[in-house]
């Protein structure tokens, strides 16, 4: 018969216990110290302490002091142009034929760039006032999102896309510089200021390049007009603001945006060098006074080849120039001796492709009263007049 001793049992028993205490204690010093690595690890959420203090509150970390210089050229061109940088309003009657009150058909931008004793002068788009009424200009201010002023319209250009107000000088601080658009370079740095989709974003930025100085697109079906383009943002309200250099000039007045489904990044702006003898005429004479050729055009090379050769008999080789199809009575034209049908290929030596470089070279290059060389084939053979330019009929 086997003995069995209870000593050794109540031994063994002692030493488990002992063990299952020894080890349970080693596991939760375990747990404390390897817990906030685990939190921190994101191995083990932190409310698992329950009432515990989270291992970073808020408010709390490590602290270091840093000094950063944010002034660069961006930051100190939008510091000096921006604050001549409005808001344009255009008000209109209201629908309602029993009420004479007026009511908001639009918002645009504008530029200040004159100040003398208590007026301003600021430029904006032609189709920012179109149709109104009258004209609020919105000048930044401190209080209450800034001051609100009656514009008064000097004159403007449905051509160009400019138009000239005058505002009460009271709260202007600043008027914008204007540079030489004729300087810039693809790839230099272009800012635009503006109201993008209306006055709550007012005095927006939007910084890019220039993505080409001079860009011809077509505006109508009888003219293109040349402007830079730039992938800085321009959206609906920024027309008529400014597109800035990095020295804080104005190189140009926001006009056009290409916003076709898929299309980013193609602003267009005026070339301040257009801009500045357009808005001198409005201001002298509420209107712009051009030169006046007087004839009406349609371009060769909308022409199909077999007509260029049947009807007007021109030699093979030329397939540009600018067909005249009327001649006004008592013009310049008329008086040179231009007629229907004459194919117009040169002003001044200059070789003319259509109707829009013909319309730009004497807006640009000549003058009323001033003596223009023109080049033209008839019924084949080339031929050369010179034409006095009077000023465009109103």
């Amino acid at each position: 018969m086997g003995y069995y001793d209870n000593s050794d049992r109540f031994r063994q028993g002692w030493v488990i216990f002992l063990t299952a205490v020894i080890s349970a204690v080693i596991g939760g010093l375990l747990v404390l110290t390897l817990s906030p690595a685990l939190v921190r690890a994101g191995l083990l959420p932190q409310q698992y302490f329950a009432g515990g203090t989270p291992f970073l509150a808020e408010g709390q970390g490590p602290t270091k002091t840093v000094s950063v210089d944010v002034n660069n050229d961006i930051t100190k061109a939008v510091q000096k142009a921006r604050p001549a940088v409005v808001g344009v309003v255009n008000l209109q009657r209201s629908d309602d034929p029993f009420s004479q009150e007026t009511v908001q058909r639009g918002t645009g931008s504008g530029v200040i760039f004159d100040k003398k004793g208590d007026k301003a002068l600021v430029v904006t788009n032609h189709h920012v006032i179109e149709g109104a009424n009258q004209i609020g200009v919105v000048i930044p201010g401190e209080k209450n999102g800034g001051h609100t002023v009656e514009a008064k319209l000097l004159g403007s250009d449905p051509p160009t896309d400019l138009a000239v107000l005058e505002i009460p000088a009271n709260y202007v601080k600043e008027v914008a510089e204007f540079g030489n658009s004729d300087k810039i370079k693809a790839g230099e740095p272009a800012i635009a200021i503006g109201n993008p989709l209306g006055l709550e974003f007012s005095q927006s930025v939007t910084s890019g390049v220039i993505s080409s100085p001079h860009r011809q697109i077509q505006v109508s079906e009888t003219m293109d007009m040349d402007v830079i383009q730039t992938d800085a943002a321009i959206n609906p309200g920024n027309s008529g603001g400014a597109l800035v250099n990095a020295a804080g000039q104005v190189i140009g007045i926001n006009s056009l945006k290409i916003a076709q489904q898929g299309v980013e990044g193609l602003g267009f702006a005026i070339p301040a060098n257009d801009a500045k003898p357009i808005i001198n005429n409005l201001i002298q004479y509420g209107e712009v006074r051009r030169p006046f050729l007087g004839v009406s055009l349609k371009d060769v090379e909308t022409i199909d080849p077999r007509t260029r050769s049947s009807e007007l008999n021109l030699p093979d080789s030329v397939d540009q120039g600018t067909v005249v199809l009327d001649v006004t009575p008592g013009s310049g034209a008329d008086k040179a001796g231009l007629e229907r049908l004459d194919v117009i290929v040169q002003l001044d030596g200059k070789k003319i492709r259509n109707g829009s470089e013909l319309r730009s070279y004497l807006w640009k290059e000549k003058k009323i009263g001033a003596k223009m060389k023109v080049t033209f084939y008839r019924d084949g053979a080339k031929k050369t007049t010179t034409v006095t330019l009077t000023q465009t009929p109103g």
